[in-house]
């Protein structure tokens, strides 16, 4: 090889270096400004929280019981984030989850109901709150879907009226469930976990494959994202609407049954101001209000981060308003982390 060929080769040789050097970064820099890099973020939030519990309130914090207190008021709140995550990716939301809670364990704790599963089997209470559930869901996606109704109005409307029929078929009361087998069963432990908890684990597995596994997953995101494109490639963007607002019922109608078994008593004022803690963990866990984006693992750190930051707060004496006031911090800078995160999106394309 000449001097000149030489030559030639090395400029060629950097550039090329040069080439791999920027491809990797870029890769690593949208690996981090993706989910990945989302999650991350989230652990780290979490773990600074933990540490924060230990520093401040030393053992009692850490110990197994404290760990299990935390994981078992997540999972109700964990359960219906879930149906939450689907409604908002699909571009809508969902305010009555936490009155269709209070409705499905009224509904499912009445004497009647009660009489049926003692004479036959603690199941009929689950199927009777399942029922509900699906159908508070059902009557909101048809107002929404088919109504044309704002899904604010028609969820909210929902939100009053599910717990105002509560109250009536409770008269005000809180019923006292008295099947030993379903409380058996709710308040029970495997492999020293709460049952709560494994219910928990179960609706998130289901959630992130039905999400990112499956065309109902897919469909979701393509409704959120651009309903009259997901219409014009042919998915039935109404009727997929109303199927999404079924299953953050159906959610629901699971929350209040583990409410109901946490408790042992059905009441009216079950799953209060649930929704907005829903909708919070949803957004700080990198689901776009706007649609079009979800994450089930996020939703879960999101619930986990929320559940761990008020059990510090009371490990610590702190007054509920403070937890509130950092709660709502946490949200306005997770939206305006997805803002900044959409702004560069955009940039980018």
């Amino acid at each position: 090889m000449s001097e000149q060929d030489i030559t030639a080769a090395v400029p060629a040789a950097d550039e090329s270096s040069r080439v791999e050097q920027v491809s990797s970064t870029t890769k690593r820099a949208g690996l981090l400004s993706g989910a990945a890099g989302r999650n991350l973020g989230l652990v780290i939030a979490l773990v600074a929280i933990c540490a924060f519990g230990v520093i401040t309130a030393g053992e009692r914090f850490a110990s197994i019981d404290n760990l299990l207190t935390i994981l078992r008021l997540a999972a109700v709140l964990g359960v219906i984030s879930i149906g939450m995550t689907f409604v908002i990716t699909g571009g809508g939301i969902d305010l009555s989850v936490g009155s269709v809670i209070g409705l499905a364990s009224v509904w499912a704790s009445t004497l009647a109901t009660q009489t049926m599963a003692q004479n036959s089997h603690w199941i009929v209470m689950v199927g009777c709150a399942l029922l509900v559930g699906v159908g508070a869901g059902l009557v909101n996606g048809v107002l929404i879907a088919y109504g044309k109704v704002v899904a604010f109005i028609a969820t909210l409307a929902m939100l009053v009226a599910a717990r105002g029929l509560a109250e009536i078929i409770a008269n005000r009361q809180t019923q006292v469930v008295k099947v030993q087998a379903f409380l058996d069963f709710f308040r029970d432990d495997f492999l020293g976990i709460p049952m709560l908890v494994w219910i928990f684990v179960v609706v998130a597995v289901v959630g992130w494959v039905v999400l990112n596994r499956t065309t109902f997953g897919r469909r979701t995101i393509a409704v959120g994202g651009n309903p009259e494109a997901a219409r014009l490639a042919g998915i039935k963007v109404k009727r997929h609407t109303m199927y999404l607002y079924a299953l953050c019922g159906l959610t629901a109608g699971i929350g209040g049954l583990m409410m109901l078994g946490r408790t042992t008593a059905g009441s009216s004022t079950n799953g209060q101001f649930y929704e907005l803690d829903a909708i919070a963990a949803v957004v700080v866990g990198g689901t776009l209000l706007i649609g079009g984006r979800g994450t089930i693992v996020g939703t879960v750190l999101g619930v986990l981060i929320f559940t761990t930051l008020t059990n510090v707060f009371t490990q610590n004496n702190l007054s509920i308003s403070a937890q509130n006031i950092a709660k709502g911090v946490i949200i306005v800078v997770a939206v305006l982390l997805q803002q900044r995160i959409a702004e560069r999106s955009r940039a980018g394309t």
